[in-house]
């Protein structure tokens, strides 16, 4: 099986203490952005890091914001959640969201100066927090968050405005109703692509709803990138292939009025040829997948649909 090697995008300076990173992400102009808190404690470990937490809420944090390489500083001032995902906004504005159990005022909207607008319930169980550049931002849930009390949650994916309010969440028609997990989101300039579990199927979307839905031949991907008619999903299963899912799986598909076809399977490996067989959960944006390791929030990747 042929390889295909990540390439690197973005890094954090090194002034920047990378074991006081919240949260990062790359936002919808190709920026990286990390969230730090100057005052952390770590609590526990997971994946071989120390987990930061601010020591008390609320605090100021600063988003470090890498512009291909040109480096800003933002301040963000009483910030009263315990950032776990974050993006930048339509207008210059900043979106934070926590996990602080059902129906609470998980999400926080601040303004191009840094000062909070407004806190609202954003679920829980939040698994993707992606903007896009014109009309706002799209959250995803996990299946803890679809089954719990939470009542944002309960709608799996869901559209706001870039001031908050809720705007449209994803109802498919049957037989592809169920949805029990949203596995990926990737938010272009106009379009929204998602799939879910249980139904193996690619959602396309814009701001007025669903536009179509395909059934694709692979089943709870990690990530997923999408050219024309050209689609990339990363991790997942083929049902009925013989073949294991596995982390460094990519399955190259080819998009049909209906459906899709697997033209081509690799592997994923590092730019030194080292297998990349954990990472956090993926940032899909167009032809790209943006994905860092587990260890350390400091470097961000790139996957790149031909």
């Amino acid at each position: 099986m042929t390889k295909v090697a990540l390439r690197s995008y973005a890094l954090l300076p090194r002034q920047y203490d990378e074991r006081k990173v919240l949260a990062s992400t790359i936002d919808p102009w190709g920026r990286a952005l990390w969230l730090i808190c100057p005052d952390t404690r770590f609590p526990y470990k997971w994946a071989g890091r120390d987990v930061p937490a601010p020591t008390r809420l609320p605090f100021d944090a600063l988003v470090v914001i890498s512009d291909q390489g040109a480096i800003r500083e933002q301040p963000l001032h009483k910030v009263a959640v315990d950032p776990g995902a974050l993006d930048a906004l339509p207008g210059g504005g900043f979106v934070v969201s926590g996990d602080e159990g059902p129906n609470a005022r998980s999400g926080q909207i601040f303004g191009p100066d840094g000062r909070s607008r407004r806190r609202f319930p954003l679920g829980t169980h939040l698994t993707h927090l992606v903007a896009d550049r014109r009309s706002g931002f799209w959250t995803g849930y996990a299946d803890e968050g679809i089954y719990s009390d939470d009542r944002v949650s309960a709608q799996g994916l869901v559209r706001w405005d870039d001031r908050g309010n809720h705007a449209w969440a994803m109802r498919p028609p049957a037989p592809y109703h169920h949805v029990a997990d949203i596995n990926t989101i990737n938010v272009s300039d106009t379009t929204v692509h998602a799939t879910y579990w249980p139904a193996p199927v690619l959602v396309e979307m814009g701001t007025g709803g669903i536009r179509r839905i395909r059934r694709i031949p692979v089943s709870n991907p990690f990530g997923l990138a999408i050219r024309g008619d050209r689609l990339l999903l990363l991790a997942g299963d083929e049902p009925g292939s013989g073949t294991p899912a596995r982390p460094d799986a990519v399955h190259r598909l080819r998009l049909t009025d209906d459906g899709a076809v697997v033209t081509a399977r690799e592997n994923l490996v590092f730019p030194n040829g080292d297998p990349v067989t954990r990472y956090a959960r993926p940032v899909s944006r167009g032809p790209h997948v943006f994905l860092h390791s587990l260890r350390t929030l400091r470097q961000w990747w790139v996957l790149t649909a031909p």
